[in-house]
């Protein structure tokens, strides 16, 4: 794929490996981790992990969780797995190389407690496909849909486990149309805005496998303040 860069993340507190010319996080993972409010010792599977970004923030932050990350590109599965023990995490982060179709609750030792996922957000013909093979496996539906990322989630976790997603706030209605489908019961619903006055662009949403009818819908997240700077918000999620 290419040269691969050293990042660094966390005010330099985290190193970061990623293809230059391929995938790279983009601040939907950032926002995500943040929105992801693990408890002291859950289990937790990220499906699609990339490059383990968001594997990386969260249990750089809580360190008595267990993530396993889920990577169908063998590439990317690889770069996760060194960011993991570049940062000393590798005993708590694990990459397993797989299509999460494919993954049985048996191989991630489940029921897990939490599941997440920045998941792609284009349907496969909707748009310019990145020609990038990495970029657009990433952003469009091409080897999952929205559908096959819950239905994985669901499977892999107990009743009263928790999902975790960001998806576009223009496909609210797939996505929860979706969890329901496969017994997810959305609870906490978060818009996110470029700048204030600007409509929504992505939604964090978390449900609750087998829990009841009942959203809490929060206060909106602003990126930018008007004149460009990011919000305080939004720095606090780029600290450990």
């Amino acid at each position: 794929m290419g040269l691969v860069k050293q990042d660094t993340f966390f005010n330099g507190k985290m190193k970061l490996m990623q293809h230059q010319n391929g995938y790279r996080f983009s601040i939907d993972s950032v926002l995500l981790a943040d929105f992801v409010k693990p408890g002291k010792e859950d289990r937790i599977v990220d499906l699609g992990t990339g490059c383990g970004i968001i594997s990386l923030m969260l249990g750089y932050r809580y360190p008595g969780i267990t993530i396993t990350g889920i990577e169908v590109q063998e590439e990317l599965a690889e770069l996760a797995a060194r960011n993991a023990e570049i940062n000393g995490l590798n005993e708590r982060i694990s990459i397993i190389l797989n299509d999460f179709k494919k993954i049985s609750i048996d191989e991630v030792s489940g029921p897990v407690d939490i599941v997440i996922s920045n998941p792609p957000y284009r349907k496969e013909k909707s748009g310019r496909v990145n020609p990038n093979h990495q970029q657009a496996i990433a952003r469009h539906e091409i080897m999952s849909t929205i559908d096959d990322v819950v239905k994985a989630g669901s499977r892999l976790l107990g009743v009263g486990g928790k999902f975790a997603v960001i998806y576009p706030a223009e496909r609210i209605a797939d996505l929860v149309i979706s969890l329901r489908t496969y017994g997810i019961e959305p609870k906490r619903i978060q818009t996110v805005h470029s700048k204030p006055n600007d409509s929504a662009r992505l939604i964090l949403v978390s449900g609750v496998k087998g829990g009841g009818p009942g959203t809490t819908v929060m206060e909106p997240l602003f990126i930018y303040e008007p004149d460009g700077s990011y919000t305080k918000k939004a720095l606090a999620m780029f600290s450990p």
